[in-house]
């Protein structure tokens, strides 16, 4: 047995049995061992950005890492964005990062670079397997330091001879790190905050908006009156009739201001606290507001759930404290496509248990409302900021979850830095529609040019034009066999959409919005 089949046996060992990858020549002995472990699902992707943002995805969904194989630093480099974005969800990705040769390096090849600083930014564990009878232990440890708690990017570089050499064979795997307990007196000083009748918060993040956090922070409001507030991008939020709702944080800061003013008392529940996404001219970075005390309940690695249960049961909430959001959808809409008759179509057809990847940014602006009452379903954010993860991050989602319809909501500048993920959905039959939100700018940073207090000129204000020449959405998908319409109306789109949501495996729809909303 050779080092990369130890490896791969080790991973798959360690529960991690899929592994999305744009390997090059560094990576070819890795690639040979797959054919030895057929319980390791490899999927082809065309750009590293692809790959790491499914690994993001897929984990997200199962709630285990994803291996991602990349092929030396500029591999690395590609992937980074999304490997950022996994970084900031606390989503775990077992990154591997094929190298030269240990002997090799010493030539400064050209592609040769210090693969460790590249990924020092977005990893929290990183570590060279250099020796091939370690390599399978190194590999368990990628996979324990991913799992966290939180979940992280655990970065293992992997030169190439490490791969062929002989190697004893898999090891077993590390044991997880369960998470931490909170202390009865945390609880206990929180719960008394809650009965000082000020104005009090709960900001939700990362375990606690899956259903047994949001019923235990649903229980806490309903018994103490505390408001109870959700990150503004939440890596995996379940939503929709039958489950307790949540009101997500404004993205900008003077929304998000709005809904914290008055606060006496701020408590996190493993969420970090509010600032802006950006710096603003004569604008507050942090948006606490001034004399508000902020709490701890949980951090990330802390049995977060565990502890809002302990804090609702202090409070002597009862077990059906927390209310439920009801059935609603909707009318089917009519007339000219913008973004409320979009968002009213989405909400009118999203079928249960939908997995939504939201990356429609301002086109998207009234989808949420629009389907709060909407069967149940799982809503995945871009906790990082760093556009182009959506189309990556529903082919990762719809590896993990067969049987699920998942529906990407793309802007159409974010959609043309990732596009080749559409090439994968088909490859592996997976069921997603995407629907690509085409107002034919980066209308963001149009809204964004005046809260900078910026002067644009034409010359400006043609960078963030997507015309000259128009995108055509319907040709790329088709280029990469992709079923694609053009939605133009309301009545269009929804007859598009519910066609799309009734077929399997990959549909597109360019939906065509007015070019300012």
């Amino acid at each position: 047995m050779n080092g990369a089949q130890a490896l791969i046996r080790t991973l798959v060992d360690a529960g991690v049995d899929t592994c999305f990858m744009n390997p090059g020549t560094s990576e070819m002995h890795f690639v040979a061992a797959l054919d030895d472990v057929p319980e390791m699902h490899s999927v082809l992707a065309l750009f590293e950005g692809v790959a790491t943002g499914a690994a993001d995805g897929y984990a997200r969904m199962s709630g285990r890492p994803a291996a991602v194989l990349l092929h030396l630093g500029p591999g690395l480099g590609n992937g980074l964005a999304n490997l950022h974005n996994a970084r900031r969800g606390r989503t775990p990705v077992v990154n591997i990062v094929g190298d030269h040769a240990t002997y090799h390096a010493k030539y400064d090849a050209p592609l040769q670079s210090d693969i460790a600083a590249i990924a020092s930014g977005v990893s929290s564990w990183i570590r060279s397997s250099t020796d091939p009878s370690e390599v399978a232990s190194d590999a368990a440890d990628a996979v324990a330091a991913a799992q966290g708690p939180p979940g992280q990017v655990a970065t293992l570089v992997l030169p190439a001879d490490v791969c062929w050499l002989d190697a004893p064979g898999p090891v077993a795997p590390v044991a997880a790190t369960p998470p931490a307990p909170v202390d009865a007196s945390t609880i206990s000083d929180i719960a008394a905050v809650l009965r000082s009748d000020a104005p009090t918060a709960l900001l939700l993040g990362g375990a606690t908006l899956r259903e047994p956090g949001l019923d235990a922070g649903a229980r806490v409001a309903a018994t103490s009156g505390a408001k109870v507030l959700a990150e503004t991008f939440p890596t995996r939020l379940e939503r929709g009739h039958g489950l307790p709702a949540v009101e997500r944080l404004g993205y900008l800061a003077e929304f998000a201001q709005a809904q914290l003013d008055g606060l006496s008392h701020l408590v996190l529940v493993d969420a970090t606290s509010p600032v802006s996404f950006f710096a603003y001219p004569d604008k507050a970075s942090d948006l606490v507001p001034d004399g508000c005390a902020v709490h701890v309940l949980a951090t990330g690695g802390d049995d977060a759930v565990a502890a809002l249960e302990a804090l609702a049961d202090e409070l002597g909430a009862p077990a059906d404290a927390a209310p439920r959001a009801g059935a609603f959808r909707p009318d089917r809409p009519s007339g000219p496509l913008n973004a409320e008759t979009f968002a009213a179509a989405v909400g009118a057809l999203l079928p249960e248990g939908a997995i939504v990847v939201d990356e429609g940014n301002t086109a998207g602006l009234f989808v949420s409302g629009f389907t709060a009452g909407a069967p149940r379903h799982d809503w995945l954010c871009l906790p990082g900021g760093a556009i182009g993860y959506g189309m990556p991050v529903a082919t990762g989602a719809a590896v993990a979850a067969p049987g699920r319809k998942v529906l990407n909501l793309e802007a159409d500048g974010s959609a043309m830095y990732t596009l080749q993920a559409l090439w994968t959905q088909v490859r592996e039959g997976l069921d997603v529609t995407t629907v690509v939100l085409n107002n034919q700018s980066y209308a963001i940073l149009n809204l964004e040019l005046s809260r900078v207090g910026a002067d644009p000129g034409p010359r400006a204000l043609e960078m963030l034009d997507l015309t000259r020449p128009d995108l055509d959405f319907v040709a790329l998908a088709s280029g990469m066999g992709v079923a694609a319409t053009r939605a133009t109306t309301a009545e269009e789109f929804t007859e598009q959409l519910e066609a799309a949501l009734a077929t399997e495996g990959p549909n597109l729809i360019e939906a065509v919005l007015p070019p300012t909303l």
